[in-house]
């Protein structure tokens, strides 16, 4: 089972570490939903922790459609992050009828040599979720879609995120199941689900806020659920 942590500082990183976390994803902006951190900032996390480091590419909050100039500075975004010692991107593009945008998704992961590459939740605005991630199959740099299921929290889709996992076992793609996922009754979320691995943000911060601080001790929590679980897909 795997532990992704959300980072908005160096401070962050390191408690996320501390606490068990497998990965850090590392945004600023995070009331936003998370958009790109400076390069300094980047080099910063990435030289202070040993976990993986995945970053956050997203020009604006506006919405998941990026005309040219967008896409272009993505595509600076990523060449520097490649320069860091960046594990791997976030990033996710959408049609104005909420299909992949393909195009876009391709100009940028020309960019991605050796990152990984996670597909945000921009997912969860397509039109089809399945159609989604048939298309995303097609491209080997994706490792995994963070997604709450089309939902607001993960956990008003568990139905939906259980059949995710079920479609795409065998492409190469993790679902990295994430919003609202919290301590308490997170064992019976992963059980109904199949999910192996989990993103948390507000949950693992002083008093739940977004903007405070990331608490080891609550990390730690997340983790010494996750190491007793044996899901369907990891039993053995």
């Amino acid at each position: 089972m795997k532990l992704e942590i959300i980072a908005t500082r160096p401070e962050d990183a390191l408690a996320a570490e501390r606490g068990g976390a497998d990965r850090i994803e590392l945004v600023t902006g995070m009331l936003e939903g998370g958009l790109t951190p400076s390069i300094g900032l980047i080099e910063a996390v990435a030289d202070a922790v040993a976990i993986p480091v995945h970053v956050m590419v997203r020009p604006h909050s506006l919405s998941f459609r990026y005309d040219r100039a967008e896409l272009e500075l993505m595509r600076a975004d990523i060449r520097a992050i490649r320069r860091t010692r960046a594990a791997g991107i976030v990033l996710g593009v959408l049609t104005p009828d909420g299909r992949v945008d393909e195009v876009a998704l391709e100009t940028l992961l020309g960019e991605a040599e050796h990152l990984n590459v996670t597909f945000h939740r921009a997912f969860d605005e397509a039109a089809d979720l399945f159609a989604a991630l048939d298309t995303l199959t097609r491209y080997p740099q994706i490792n995994r879609i963070l997604t709450s299921g089309g939902q607001p929290s993960a956990l008003e889709a568990v139905p939906m995120l259980a059949k995710l996992v079920h479609a795409s076992s065998g492409s190469g793609i993790t679902i990295l199941a994430g919003s609202g996922l919290k301590a308490p009754g997170l064992d019976e979320f992963i059980r109904a689900t199949g999910v192996d691995e989990v993103h948390a943000g507000s949950a693992v911060r002083v008093e739940g806020h977004p903007l405070r601080p990331v608490m080891p001790e609550k990390v730690m929590e997340l983790r010494h659920i996750l190491d007793g679980i044996r899901t369907p897909g990891n039993e053995g």
